[in-house]
């Protein structure tokens, strides 16, 4: 299935790939074949460090190589743009949107003052898939890892999304005091997965009317993973919940995934050649599945583009699409 992969070197980056699911996809995308190079996009490059050299043990693959990068500040998606294209790497073939975070104990904000999980999860991606647009190779692939709590009719333990406008995301109002900090975060966060599935609709439909490339994007659901570090910042009874409890549920639920389970299906969506057509889509691990209803409110999509235009201060030298 694989061997169209091998006919030319490519390079494949992968945000947040130095543990969980990030590590897992690098693991796979590695071991399929010799050609990938994968470099691990992170914010902590001694952490990134020890995962390019573990990687190289497990997959006996040596091009691997990571480059520091803080999805929470646009100078270093800018700089880390920089390093990559004056770099002599293969030619970029896949990118994956997969950091991310979720805070439940205090709101924090990112260095250019964003609500952190919007401005890391949503954000921070936006501008980097928007400027490494023009240096893909023509049938390139980019995923953003979105999540199954965007949709409320799924029913998760995460606090289900709400969308008035991107700027209130950026920007939010003070909490209101019946709503607990748990609550809000949890919002913030499915809220943000929501955005990650409007930027690949709206980034699927520019990419295709506005260039000649068959850059094709996606979203994907890794379903719920206990131990990957998630939920560091939740109370400590919910900590256990997700970190022991959840483990086990693996074992018995369709919607409890191990990192190594997701990870594979994650890097089947990068290196699978049967999904070369395949654009604007949701996948819940492997499968093509409807999003939320919600998730195709193209009023939301403009006003997330539009914004997110604004706030990053993309400029027509930064992508190949038009910014309106």
């Amino acid at each position: 299935m694989l061997t169209e992969m091998n006919l030319n070197k490519k390079t494949i980056i992968i945000t947040g790939g130095n543990s969980g699911l990030g590590y897992a996809c690098a693991k796979n995308i590695a071991k399929a074949d010799k050609n990938n190079h994968v470099i691990l996009a992170c914010r902590n490059a001694a952490k990134a460090k020890e995962a390019v050299n573990s990687l190289i043990k497990e997959t006996d693959n040596s091009n691997i190589t990571s480059l520091e990068l803080d999805l929470a500040s646009l100078e270093s998606v800018r700089s880390f743009v920089s390093k990559f294209s004056s770099s002599n790497y293969p030619p970029l073939y896949a990118l994956v949107c997969n950091a991310g975070l979720i805070m439940v104990d205090k709101t924090y904000y990112t260095k250019d003052g964003f609500e952190s999980t919007f401005g890391t999860n949503h954000l921070g991606h936006f501008l980097l898939a928007n400027m490494l647009l023009g240096k893909m190779t023509d049938s390139g692939r980019i995923v953003f890892v979105s999540s199954g709590t965007h949709d409320p009719a799924k029913k998760t333990i995460v606090a289900t999304p709400v969308y008035e406008n991107a700027r209130l995301l950026a920007y939010p109002k003070e909490m209101n005091q019946n709503e607990s900090m748990l609550t809000v975060g949890q919002r913030r966060y499915s809220t943000s997965k929501l955005c990650n599935i409007y930027c690949t609709y709206e980034l699927a439909e520019r990419i295709k009317k506005q260039t000649n490339k068959n850059i094709t994007v996606n979203a994907f659901n890794p379903g719920q993973m206990p131990g990957t570090g998630f939920s560091r910042t939740f109370p400590p009874f919910m900590r256990f919940i997700t970190k022991h409890i959840n483990y086990i549920a693996a074992l018995f639920l369709s919607n409890v995934n191990t990192a190594n389970k997701s990870g594979k299906a994650l890097a089947a969506l990068v290196i699978n050649p049967e999904l070369k057509e395949t654009t604007g889509k949701y996948f819940d691990g492997t499968r093509e599945i409807k999003s939320s209803e919600l998730s195709y409110n193209k009023e939301n999509r403009r006003d997330l583009w539009n914004t997110s235009v604004e706030l990053s201060k993309l400029s027509e030298k930064e992508t190949i699409l038009n910014l309106d």
